[in-house]
């Protein structure tokens, strides 16, 4: 059989990963220390990083609509802003590990680390350019089986073994629950095809059922409600980095793909899925906002925060709409720089003051540092929508993206509306637990307050990148129309 090997023209994001991939593996093949050595390779994160931001370069130009092996595999303008997103945001947690990498416990293992992490970002591209249930499978598993890993990195300390034995059982039950769910589907349409299944699907007993697992399975990795149970502990276990990295780009590749399938492949069901994913959504937003107040360990604190974000994520998708695409890409680029700002800060006061991960630690927090606290400070405003950063924005435009061509006098559009009223009102909720740590930062009185350290030259770069985002990223309206502009 003919191989025609220009079609792997068509697929230059997962060709440069790869690239990435190869040399990053022989590279810590061949400079690995001998044993009894530790001494860390100054220059290994500088090289991945640099190769990281070439395969970032090189595919952020919008791309012609292309396909690849018989058609699982596509490519256009949209997915290539997407799957620059999950590159900027792998880029950043990146550059920021490298003070955590550094030390003695960890340094040895340090390539295995961005070998890791690069197999789950090229994995997650697949998973947004499949037009096959098959590819996409396959997709989910490259990036999940190492985010296991990943989960599990710092084995002998704190709860990391832990988090990842919660992580890979969560994931192996989702993925099967999924299977079941595609099963279901194929048996209505006879095909693994997007595109031909989207034709069969009348909204059968047996097509709802299919629509019902496959969306259970989904909801898993990317943390919504009722489907949450295991993000606290496996984000409060996990090391910190890892944390942020499962946080955001993990959760941004799953939210992607779950909108392109739905929209794509339930078009004609899409009243099925709407109400469903408006259950969900209220839940997510609700339950995660009313259990994060009473979180005293700061990364489950954000573990139920990102539970909540995973909320208004989805929340664009409702309105069924390019406009509602655009709002959940232009969301989670800016979910990207607020939450890795946020878990940036706190990965570093972990380092420097023997693992504290508690918000009583935060008491007093600007009298000694307080360049990090104003860093922390408007990251979290950007997390709860105050102006003018630029979560107020992305949250503005997945408000008016679920509510886009909703007839409120009709069943279906009243619903809408009342879920985004609902947002709202979490959206003041959400102010005030994250005024909290504002308020140990600058208010609460500690006799003790952290010491005064400096960060890591990384950490500073990738603070730095992700507050210019913070504050650029809504004001600049490039930003929002270079995403759109891809989308149409």
């Amino acid at each position: 059989m003919q191989v025609d090997y220009s079609q792997f023209l068509n697929m230059i994001p997962e060709v440069t990963l790869m690239a990435v991939l190869v040399i990053v593996f022989m590279a810590d093949l061949f400079t690995a220390a001998k044993p009894g050595e530790q001494q860390p390779r100054q220059w290994f994160n500088p090289l991945v990083s640099v190769l990281l931001l070439g395969h970032l370069l090189i595919n952020i130009m919008p791309t012609a609509d292309a396909t690849a092996f018989g058609g699982m595999y596509i490519t256009g303008a949209g997915i290539g802003v997407i799957k620059s997103i999950l590159a900027f945001g792998t880029l950043i947690v990146v550059i920021m590990a490298r003070e955590w990498l550094n030390r003695p416990d960890t340094t040895f293992k340090e390539g295995e680390f961005y070998v890791l992490v690069i197999a789950t970002l090229l994995g997650m591209n697949m998973m947004v350019s499949a037009n096959h249930f098959l590819l996409f499978f396959i997709g989910l598993e490259l990036a999940s089986v190492p985010m296991a890993c990943l989960v599990a990195f710092d084995k002998y300390r704190h709860h990391s073994a832990e988090a990842g034995a919660k992580f890979i059982l969560t994931a192996t039950f989702s993925s099967g629950v999924m299977l079941y769910g595609i099963s279901f589907l194929y048996a209505a349409t006879g095909t693994f095809y997007f595109d031909d299944m989207a034709h069969h699907l009348t909204g059968s007993w047996i097509s709802i059922i299919g629509l019902v697992f496959f969306f259970s399975g989904l909801g898993f990795k990317i943390s919504l409600v009722p489907f949450h149970f295991w993000t606290a502990d496996s984000y409060q276990g996990a090391p910190t980095v890892v944390t942020g990295y499962l946080s955001v780009v993990s959760k941004g590749a799953a939210a992607f793909a779950l909108c392109s399938i739905l929209m794509r492949v339930f078009a004609d069901m899409v009243e099925h899925w709407q109400y469903m994913l408006m259950v969900v959504i209220v839940l997510s937003i609700t339950i995660a906002n009313l259990f994060a107040i009473h979180q005293k360990d700061l990364k489950r604190f954000m573990a139920f925060s990102s539970i909540s974000q995973a909320g208004y994520i989805m929340l664009a998708v409702v309105g069924n709409s390019t406009m509602g695409v655009t709002a959940l890409s232009y969301y989670v680029l800016i979910y990207v720089v607020a939450n890795l700002a946020v878990f940036g800060i706190i990965a570093a006061v972990e380092e420097h003051n023997g693992g504290v991960v508690s918000m009583d630690a935060y008491d007093g927090f600007y009298k000694t540092n307080p360049r990090l606290s104003f860093i922390m400070t408007i990251a979290l405003f950007s997390l709860g929508g105050i102006p003018p950063f630029a979560g107020m924005f992305s949250k503005f435009f997945a408000f008016m993206a679920a509510v886009q061509g909703a007839d409120i006098s009709s069943t279906i559009g009243a619903t809408i509306y009342a879920v985004v009223f609902i947002a709202l009102i979490n959206t003041v909720v959400s102010l005030y637990y994250y005024l909290l740590i504002v308020k140990a930062m600058y208010i609460k009185h500690n006799d003790n307050p952290l010491p005064t350290f400096r960060s890591h030259v990384n950490t500073k770069l990738a603070l730095a990148v992700c507050t210019l985002g913070i504050v650029v990223f809504g004001v600049c309206s490039y930003v929002y129309n270079w995403i759109y502009a891809a989308m149409v």
